[in-house]
């Protein structure tokens, strides 16, 4: 028996009845030889990691665009804590943890440069449309490996797919990456609020203070304590109503505080503005496109709308600037000497 073989064994002797095994996965879209030491599930979370577009998160902004000090949180941090999170959860809950890491780990690769500001942008001038969330399986399944994708698990795919506030994960473990994700938001967006000066937790209501905890290690304690108690021995994951209220309730505060606020926000506009600038600059200039893009277009027959979105979105926040100013703005004569 190999490797992979007892691990799935274990699978069924020690995860809930209602958790996602390895050996009865839905599969992937090209039959590949299974691996002799791990499972379908912990491939997925080593191709994710080992990806490009995993590496990129972490130059992209989660809040703050570009913020002066190093411990404000990006798309990667934001990533990681959502992983970390989700499986403390996935572990008390004894669901499949490995499935679990790999929909984390990809929830957010197809996020643009400057957070959801390059998301509105590219959503306004593509006649596709662009989400995020479609995007991170466009990535997976068409972007990476020079247009082969990573050839991921589809409980993988309709996990990272679902994460949204409005998708409806087939898995257990999908359905917990769908919350960590907000819990992690929630409250590390309140930390970096906190930290940039524009929040403190005396402006956070008593009633969520009283409910979810006084601070941020107390509110994570609270939330996954919560969804672990209500969710055990369950074919759901559900939380009580007082704590999902009380999240919810601090959810719109923190997007009336802090995602809306002009001084954490005051940048967004021109951002968004450089990304559309960006867009139409190369529709028209198709082949300025890095290699591997303009492949998308010539060989592999892509809409050039699409592609020229896929470019832009996979763009760290630092380099859509340098292109921009590259493109854009004029550089000063330098007399030879």
């Amino acid at each position: 028996m190999s490797i992979r073989e007892q691990l799935e064994e274990n699978e069924y002797r020690i995860l809930s009845p209602y958790a996602a095994h390895s050996r009865e996965t839905m599969g992937r879209d090209r039959e590949e030889t299974l691996c002799d030491m791990r499972t379908e599930y912990q491939r997925d979370r080593d191709r994710i990691i080992h990806c490009k577009s995993f590496r990129r998160l972490k130059h992209k902004t989660q809040v703050f665009l570009a913020p002066e000090g190093d411990h404000y949180r990006t798309r990667l941090t934001h990533t990681l804590e959502v992983s970390q999170i989700a499986r403390s959860i996935s572990r008390a809950l004894m669901l499949n943890e490995d499935l679990t890491e790999a929909i984390a780990l990809g929830h957010d690769l197809g996020h643009t440069p400057f957070g959801h500001a390059g998301e509105r942008a590219l959503n306004e001038v593509c006649s596709f449309g662009f989400a995020h969330y479609r995007q991170s399986v466009r990535i997976v399944e068409k972007l990476e490996k020079d247009g082969k994708g990573l050839n991921l698990t589809k409980e993988v795919r309709d996990g990272i797919l679902n994460h949204r506030t409005s998708g409806h994960p087939s898995t257990l473990e999908g359905k917990v990456v769908r919350l960590s994700d907000k819990i992690a938001y929630i409250n590390h967006d309140i930390d970096d609020a906190i930290r940039a000066g524009i929040l403190s937790e005396e402006h956070i209501p008593k009633k969520f203070r009283n409910i979810l905890g006084e601070n941020t290690k107390a509110r994570l304690n609270t939330l996954i304590h919560d969804i672990v108690q209500n969710s055990q021995g369950k074919d759901e994951i559900i939380m009580s109503d007082e704590v999902g209220t009380a999240m919810q309730e601090l959810r719109s505060f923190m997007f009336e505080s802090v995602y809306k606020n002009p001084v954490a926000k005051g940048q967004e506009k021109k951002a968004e503005n450089m990304l559309k600038e960006l867009y139409s600059y190369y529709l028209v200039h198709q082949d300025s496109m890095s290699d591997e893009y303009t492949y998308y277009i010539h060989e592999l027959g892509e809409e050039p709308e699409r592609v020229v979105c896929d470019y832009i979105a996979g763009m760290s926040d630092q380099y859509s600037v340098m292109k921009f100013e590259e493109l854009f703005v004029p550089t000063f004569w330098k007399e030879r000497q």
